[in-house]
């Protein structure tokens, strides 16, 4: 057992039972009493208080205030009491006080990158479960005595000689590399994301591109830290190229296929489109493929490559604004000019049709029953789909028929008996 650990145990074990311990944890409670209080103070007048473009960091800092205030009174009480007993137990509560405050500083930022889901809960206890195994094996000094097995344990790595300990370092510094740059990428995303006099399609390409260039830079700075050559990636490199140009040729497309539609400006986040049999408004712009919402709610996932080979038809690629068209059919003995001027009429005082341009209704021909006539008009919101607006003024259409005695005809047949 580490012997800095060992004195700590056989010290608490000693003054267990003595007024020593009594007023040690009597200093701990006190010490989290007033850590309590203060961080609901400062919590209250800071979140009332502080600029909206503070609050990440805000958030951040009311995760850490409890546990590092305590730390703080316990650290004085622990210097107080020292010049008279043992100070034992305070000791380790300082040093669970730490760990509480990284875990609630790492949960915070999990949170902030990861999105709700069953693979956050699981990071959260992952993490939470490490660090407390952690901090359990330090306070019980077999943590050196596990750290000297792990060196022992040796290999080698094509010429590079390694051992477990070093490559279990690796890996942690590796992994928390990966995670301060995903923190960091986030916190620029949102800033870039939020310049709205930038084309939105022109943040997604930005946003994307520093991520992965964010990624890759970890990635070489930690392997450097641990002490691996970065010239083996060439290998990796050349491995992935082959990968890439045989087996992941198809994802591959859809990566540049991506970055094209973003850089092209052909499609963006709210256009409504018709791509194949699937009408929708475009919800999401990913590198790999695009989330489609139809107007039933349901969303559809669309390869990029699909959007460069095939037709699709942007109905607000150039302007927003759909027509919809709508056939009708009055009898030929009804008067032709008033259930044309009816249905105009009807359409310009429905709140979603555009007065510019124009209603229009035109006369597609003269059809066996009646004659087909057809209304046009101009919404400027198809995102919220027609079906609604059609209902209405059809049934508008048909109150006024009837109260102007224009009839909508039906098939007729007129037989004749011969040689009867």
């Amino acid at each position: 057992m580490n012997p800095e650990m060992q004195l700590v145990w056989q010290e608490l074990l000693a003054d267990i039972s003595t007024p020593v311990a009594l007023r040690q944890f009597a200093a701990i409670a006190l010490a989290c009493g007033v850590a309590w209080a203060i961080n609901g103070i400062l919590r209250a007048y800071v979140m009332h208080n502080a600029p909206e473009g503070w609050k990440l960091g805000i958030g951040g800092i009311n995760r850490v205030l409890f546990p590092l205030s305590s730390l703080i009174f316990v650290f004085i009480s622990k210097l107080i009491l020292a010049h008279w007993q043992h100070t034992s137990i305070l000791l380790l509560a300082s040093k669970l006080l730490l760990a509480m405050a990284v875990i609630r500083l790492t949960v915070y930022a999990v949170r902030y990158i990861v999105a709700p889901g069953g693979l956050l809960k699981t990071l959260e206890n992952s993490v939470s479960g490490l660090i407390w195994i952690l901090t359990a094996l330090h306070l019980s000094g077999l943590l050196p005595e596990i750290l000297n097995a792990l060196e022992d344990i040796k290999f080698n790595v094509g010429k590079t000689p390694f051992n477990l300990l070093l490559a279990s370092q690796a890996l942690l510094t590796i992994i928390v590399t990966i995670f301060i740059t995903l923190w960091v990428s986030r916190v620029i995303e949102n800033r870039v994301m939020g310049a709205h006099n930038v084309n939105m399609n022109l943040r997604v390409v930005v946003t994307k591109l520093l991520r992965v260039f964010l990624l890759f830079i970890a990635v070489l700075f930690a392997l450097s830290a641990v002490g691996l050559d970065i010239t083996m990636l060439s290998v990796f490199g050349g491995a992935l190229g082959v990968g890439l140009g045989f087996g992941l040729q198809r994802i591959a497309s859809n990566y540049v296929s991506g970055f094209i539609i973003l850089l092209d400006k052909s499609m963006q986040i709210g256009d409504v489109v018709t791509i194949d049999s699937h009408y929708g408004v475009v919800s999401d712009l990913r590198t790999r493929y695009l989330v489609l919402r139809k107007l039933d709610g349901t969303e559809v996932i669309i390869p990029n490559e699909t959007l460069i080979i095939n037709p699709v038809i942007n109905h607000s690629f150039t302007d927003h604004k759909a027509r919809v068209q709508m056939p009708v059919q009055v009898s030929y003995d009804s008067s032709l000019e008033l259930a044309m001027q009816l249905m105009q009429d009807i359409a310009l005082r429905h709140p979603r049709v555009l007065e510019m341009p124009l209603p229009a209704v035109q006369i597609k021909g003269f059809g066996e029953n009646g004659i087909d006539l057809i209304l046009s008009i101009w919404i400027p919101d198809p995102e919220e789909g027609s079906a609604s607006l059609q209902t209405e003024i059809y049934l508008e259409v048909w109150r006024a028929f009837q109260s102007n005695k224009i009839s909508i005809p039906y098939p007729q047949r007129e037989v004749r008996i011969l040689g009867g």
